[in-house]
C-alpha cells in the first residue's frame, strides 16, 4: 500500500477578486506548486494535482478506509467526485482570466470494485470542446497498471466571472 504524499499547500477558497485576475492553467500551476491553496474537497477526497496543461489536467488520489459503502468496497461516489474534479478542471485550465465554469451534466461508468488498499489512483481529464458557452470533456480514472476502474463525460456551462 502506497499513501499518497503530503499536501504541499493548504486547503482553502481564493477570493473571487484574486480567481478571475487568474486564467485557469495559471491557477492549476500555482496551486500545484503549493502557491494556492487547494480546493476544500481535497480534505474529503485525498487528491493533488499530478500534472496540468493546456486541456489537460491529471490528478492522483488514494482511496482510503473512509469513503467505504456497507459492504467495505470504496463507495461509488469517490470516483464519481474524482472524475467530477478532472473533468471540470481540464475545461478550466482552458479558460482566460475572468471566465468561470460550472458543471451541467456528468456521466460516470464504474468498471472496477475500488478497495481501500489499492494504491494511488489517477484521474486524467482531456477537453473535447469548449466553446464559448458549452465546454465537454472526458477521463478515466486508473491505476499505475493502466486498469481502467472509471471513466466519465461532463457538459460544464462557460461564464464570465
Amino acid at each position: 500500500m502506497v499513501d499518497l504524499p503530503p499536501q504541499q499547500n493548504h486547503l482553502g477558497q481564493l477570493p473571487s477578486s484574486e480567481l478571475v485576475g487568474l486564467s485557469g492553467l495559471e491557477f492549476f500551476q500555482k496551486a500545484m506548486a503549493g502557491e494556492l491553496p487547494l480546493p476544500t474537497i481535497c480534505g474529503t477526497v485525498p487528491m493533488r494535482i499530478k500534472e496540468v496543461e493546456h486541456g489537460r489536467i491529471v490528478w492522483e488520489t488514494r482511496p482510503t478506509a473512509h469513503l467505504l459503502n456497507p459492504m467495505g468496497i470504496v463507495h461509488g461516489g469517490y470516483a464519481m467526485t474524482v472524475l467530477d474534479t478532472c473533468l471540470g478542471c481540464a475545461i478550466h485550465s482552458t479558460l482566460p482570466a475572468g471566465r468561470a465554469y460550472t458543471t451541467l451534466e456528468v456521466k460516470a461508468n464504474l468498471v472496477r470494485a475500488i478497495r481501500p488498499d489499492e494504491d494511488i489512483l489517477y484521474a486524467e481529464g482531456r477537453v473535447i470542446q469548449v466553446g464559448n458557452r458549452i465546454a465537454t470533456s472526458e477521463g478515466q480514472l486508473r491505476g499505475d497498471d493502466g486498469k481502467i476502474y472509471a471513466f466519465g463525460t461532463t457538459t460544464c456551462l462557460v461564464f464570465d466571472a
